[in-house]
């Protein structure tokens, strides 16, 4: 992997699989640190329309293999 600081990489390499889950985690949170409140506001409505939805039977729902399976037949991967 190409990076701009191998002996960086290297380490967080060398860190144990927790350690690395935590220090992955916290990197990926520190990219929506930068989301509005009115972005926050408007995904967790969304959210809560889905899943009620999916309470009152609305939502046609589709197991995540047959899912995977649709994407990878369409994208070939």
């Amino acid at each position: 992997m190409d990076t701009q600081d191998p002996t960086l990489f290297d380490a967080a390499l060398a860190l144990p699989a927790e350690q690395r889950l935590r220090l992955a985690d916290a990197l990926l949170s520190s990219f929506n640190a930068s989301s509005s409140p009115e972005i926050e506001s408007a995904w967790r409505d969304e959210a809560e329309q889905r899943v009620a939805e999916i309470d009152a039977g609305e939502a046609r729902l589709i197991d995540g293999e047959d899912a995977f399976a649709r994407l990878r037949a369409k994208y070939g991967r």
